[in-house]
């Protein structure tokens, strides 16, 4: 098998040889890991790849070969059979809008305190407890208006308002070309060439009126080349409901790489909040303060943020709204912190546009940035590019 594994990695493209392969196969024959799916994806991660630009590629082959990576999650006190998946129960329109919301983000992490210390068995199909397949605001595979999402990993409905398991995510791959051409000349509008350096350029204009002023004594006049000199802050909403649109960010991100000399890119999870970070494998671990962003960035960056804006409305309402941590302030006002520091920003959502009207978060994202959120689509990215040019008027306030 694992020779099956190091010739399927050659032939698609991955630059491993036969002396990676016979390093994995020494490491396994002295039991440096456990059988454990987790510890084999990071030993093969650590042998077989020599250059972080490969680690994208690498992680899609190893889930394409041996079907899906296994990430064990982190310890919790839920015990894992009350979240095992034995049926799964689908409700229509008329039951869905019989099911109540709990009332609010505080009610619903203090019931599921209760829960924590009241539970002792597992529960599936019912209302109450922490189960499967119910109508029950915590738990998996099941229905409710407004809950907490334990042990299942993916979103279905989107209506989480918070997420019990740490999540991994995996960084944005930058050299994905396919279909970025169109994105390339739509970014290439946003270059602003300005002169700055040695003269090393012969000025037409200039020679002709020097040289008329000299009586016709030819008097050549050299201006520095026009550099472009465009920045830009590249922001990323990552996982969750963005997991829908990652060839799209894909392209965007790598025609942004090939387009600008000077970008810089920070991923965040559905709004900005106290912190970003820069590789989503180590994000828990290598946090940068967000105002230490607009610290090192000054004002006349331009600001791009990508993201779809389909969240709980508290994660941008209420104080500890956040899905995956508390967050001390709303994700409104980090939003004006940073339209106040970049006046030239501008939001970029990859949802088809016309269901922008059904998520209440879109729209109050929407009206945060002063309208200055377009669609992803080269019309869109055109708008946006024209925007970027001109600052945004006074912040709304939130």
């Amino acid at each position: 098998m694992f020779l099956t594994f190091f010739l399927y990695l050659k032939r698609e493209g991955l630059p491993v040889t036969l002396r990676e392969y016979l390093d994995l196969l020494e490491a396994l024959d002295k039991g440096i890991i456990a059988r454990d799916t987790e510890a084999f994806y990071y030993l093969c991660r650590t042998v077989m790849v020599k250059h972080e630009e490969h680690l994208d590629r690498f992680d899609v082959l190893f889930g394409q070969f041996f079907g899906g990576v296994e990430i064990k999650e982190e310890e919790r006190e839920i015990p894992p059979e009350w979240l095992e998946k034995r049926f799964e129960r689908f409700l229509g329109e008329e039951e869905k809008k019989l099911i109540s919301s709990m009332g609010g983000l505080e009610a619903l992490m203090k019931r599921m305190q209760e829960l924590l210390e009241e539970q002792k068995e597992r529960h599936q199909g019912g209302s109450k407890w922490i189960g499967t397949g119910g109508t029950s605001p915590f738990g998996a595979y099941g229905y409710n208006p407004e809950g907490v999402r334990i042990g299942q990993h993916e979103s279905r409905h989107r209506r989480a308002v918070k997420v019990w398991d740490k999540r991994e995510f995996r960084n944005l791959d930058d050299t994905v070309e396919m279909d970025t051409r169109h994105l390339k000349m739509a970014l290439r509008r946003l270059r602003l060439l300005t002169r700055e350096g040695k003269p090393e350029e012969l000025d037409v204009k200039g020679t002709i009126r020097k040289t008329s002023e000299d009586g016709g004594l030819l008097n050549l006049q050299m201006v520095p080349a026009k550099k472009n000199n465009i920045k830009i802050l590249l922001l990323l909403d990552i996982g969750g409901s963005m997991d829908d649109h990652i060839l799209a960010c894909e392209r965007l991100f790598s025609a942004a790489r090939h387009e600008f000399k000077h970008l810089e890119h920070y991923y965040f999870h559905n709004c900005l909040y106290e912190s970003v970070w820069k590789d989503n494998s180590r994000r828990w671990d290598e946090k940068i303060p967000t105002q230490e962003l607009f610290n090192r960035f000054n004002s006349d960056y331009r600001v791009i943020m990508v993201g779809d804006a389909s969240m709980s409305p508290f994660e941008l309402l209420s104080p500890g709204g956040s899905v995956e941590h508390y967050n001390r302030e709303t994700g409104l006002a980090w939003l004006k912190r940073l339209r106040e520091h970049y006046p030239h920003t501008v939001w970029l959502n990859p949802e088809d546009k016309g269901y922008w009207p059904y998520t209440e978060s879109i729209g109050i994202v929407q009206k945060s940035m002063n309208g200055r959120m377009f669609p992803l689509t080269l019309q869109g990215l055109g708008e946006a590019v024209a925007a970027l040019k001109k600052p945004a008027t006074a912040p709304v306030d939130n």
